[in-house]
């Protein structure tokens, strides 16, 4: 704009610049994660915590992560492919996209945290889930298995079985004292016949989210079935949707009547309490519905929890990115660098004004191993220099040794240039296209205001 050149131009500009180079990642530098194997998802997970609180032990987290996303993944439904199709915006990556799409949903995934011991005692239940409750009563088995053709059916109430009592303002007039005991054993009967329905529909496991009295746990202790009390209600969702059950508000039907559907039960291979720190879990195997695994993390107390907590979440949805867009480019600067030897190149094959803009666009991509550099107190003209050259040299000669050459980037560590595809610093393709499309919005957004009004504080209201 100083140079003189209008706006218009310089928004054609960078749309041009912005399509070039998509273009150019899309067709030169995405690699596909299914012909690499878990190294590289676990280079990636492992890229995303070097800077937190579990970078030292990210061998262990990252293998954690990796096994934890891939234990959930489902069959992709026509609305996320439609997703993925708008996200990929290419007819190959849409053709491939509707012959084999999955997807991996987080919130199959349960974190839970626990008290003591050190983090690298945390552990994944793969195709299980864990609970954190116990059982309401020391009666009760501390295990219940199931047999092949007899999975152990779960009951996940979210409603009181307490002794039933009378609504207030109900008002009941008894002539005779008799009367009183009367009523006082049918509220029992009622609170044993909700309780008998529950147990004749097949359940062996019973958890609510409300309370328990003693005079349910007595029904519950001698049928031998595990009941839990006071379990989270977001944690019974997820546990329903794994085990391939529903969480019971009521047990009122169409009719008026009092009946529990035995559908409604969730089905596992077996039912655990472990004692986990200082209090016990319930771990539930097998589950028999869509995937569901449970990360349980150990620390030493609740601040390191809350942060191992958030920096593992990041590195799930790094993997969860990288295999459901099946596609990853070289980190430390090597995308940047060769979009910047590709768009000046691009640039001196264009005629008109807009090649001082696309030029302008190729420069700044280079901020990124500039701050890099800069961050690691290392010489950022000079490895700039040396990372443009090798890539210049790998785009423009027909050498094919030289065609591993767009996959060089940044060493940090020891200040040199290398490929970092074969040292496994990787980023999701699907990450660095969006990155290049909001900023080129962004800045496209600010050069369409035309004037600016200011309010000159000197002036009385």
């Amino acid at each position: 704009v100083k140079n003189g050149i209008h706006p218009t131009t310089i928004i054609s500009g960078y749309r041009t610049a912005l399509k070039a180079a998509v273009s150019y990642i899309k067709k030169e530098m995405v690699v596909n994660v299914a012909d690499l194997g878990d190294e590289h998802l676990i280079n990636a997970a492992k890229t995303s915590m070097s800077s937190k609180i579990i970078g030292k032990e990210s061998e262990f987290f990252a293998r954690m992560a990796v096994d934890a996303v891939k234990s959930v993944k489902m069959n992709a439904t026509q609305a996320d492919l439609a997703g993925y199709e708008a996200m990929s915006e290419g007819p190959t990556a849409i053709a491939s996209a509707k012959k084999q799409r999955s997807k991996y949903p987080l919130s199959a995934i349960h974190i839970l945290k626990a008290h003591g011991k050190s983090s690298t005692e945390s552990h994944l239940i793969d195709g299980g889930f864990a609970i954190n409750a116990m059982r309401a009563a020391q009666g009760m088995p501390t295990f219940v298995e199931g047999a092949p053709d007899s999975p152990v059916k779960i009951a996940m109430l979210d409603m009181n079985l307490q002794r039933h009592r009378m609504g207030m303002g109900v008002q009941v007039i008894v002539k005779d004292p008799a009367e009183i005991e009367n009523i006082k054993r049918r509220e029992m009967d009622i609170t044993k016949e909700r309780i008998r329905k529950i147990i004749d529909a097949g359940a062996r496991v019973v958890l609510t989210t409300k309370g328990v009295d003693d005079l349910c746990m007595k029904y519950f202790v001698e049928a031998g079935i595990i009941c839990a009390r006071r379990c989270n209600r977001e944690d019974l969702k997820r546990l329903a949707k794994a085990t391939g059950g529903k969480v019971v508000t009521t047990l009122a039907d169409m009719e008026g009547n009092e009946t529990f559907d035995g559908e409604c039960l969730g089905a596992c291979d077996s039912v655990r309490e472990v004692r986990i720190g200082d209090g016990e879990m319930l771990y539930v195997y097998g589950c028999a519905g869509h995937g569901a695994s449970t990360i349980v993390l150990r620390g030493a107390n609740e601040y390191m929890l809350d942060e191992m907590d958030r920096a593992l979440h990041d590195s799930l949805c790094v993997v969860k990115r990288m295999l459901e867009s099946n596609t990853l480019v070289p980190g430390g600067g090597a995308a940047e660098a060769g979009l910047s030897v590709h768009l000046d190149d691009y640039a001196n094959t264009i005629k008109t004004r807009e090649q001082m803009v696309i030029q302008e666009y190729a420069d700044a991509l280079l901020v990124i191993p500039k701050t890099l550099s800069v961050n690691a107190a290392k010489d950022s003209s000079e490895l700039v220099a040396k990372l443009r050259s090798v890539h210049a040299r790998g785009q423009h000669s027909e050498d094919p040794d030289d065609a591993g050459l767009k996959f060089t980037g940044l060493d940090l560590v020891e200040g040199v240039i290398r490929d970092n595809l074969a040292a496994g610093v990787v980023e999701p393709a699907i990450s660095k296209i969006k990155s290049l499309r909001f900023a080129t919005e962004a800045a496209i957004t600010i050069l369409r205001i035309d004037d600016r009004i200011t309010l000159n504080p000197n002036q009385g209201q």
